[in-house]
């Protein structure tokens, strides 16, 4: 069993699902430290020093009532919070990783696709025609001959 194990997990598909996750992960930390600590704070500040992640409505007050001075200390007093400004990080984390997906992954797998498919097509063209049918004997004959060499017709 554990040879079989040990097989299954040598698998090429297996070890390179494994090292995409863990790409992926570590890729997904890089976007939300950009979304978070690079890209969002001149938004904000062009938005009037809005700070995103403390923008959250409260839906029921906590032990303490408000107003918070921030999200941290609205869930510290136990208060019910709507977080759309997290969700408003997480939709441009998600935007910015399926624009690099895309321009880094997808779209040279389809220009190479689309390299592939032309070389197809280019095979696929049917060369020319190298013999004809002789029209008395419809026998087959090189394009170029001007007599059957079968019946000895003279062809046009």
């Amino acid at each position: 069993m554990f040879k079989e194990f040990r097989t299954f997990i040598m698998r090429g598909n297996v070890v390179d699902l494994a090292v995409g996750i863990v790409i992926g992960a570590a890729f997904g930390a890089v976007i939300n430290s950009f979304v978070k600590d690079i890209l969002m704070p001149p938004i904000g500040l062009a938005l009037g020093g809005v700070d995103f992640t403390n923008m959250y409505a409260v839906l029921k007050e906590g032990a303490t009532a408000g107003p918070y001075d921030s999200l941290a200390s609205a869930q510290a007093a136990g208060a019910v919070t709507m977080n759309f400004g997290v969700f408003i990080n997480v939709i441009i984390s998600f935007l910015i990783v399926a624009a690099a997906i895309f321009f880094v992954v997808v779209k040279p797998l389809n220009m190479i696709a689309a390299r592939e498919a032309a070389k197809k097509a280019a095979a696929a063209v049917p060369a020319a025609p190298t013999t004809k049918d002789c029209p008395y004997c419809s026998t087959s004959i090189p394009i170029k001959a001007t007599r059957c060499p079968n019946c000895t017709s003279e062809l046009k």
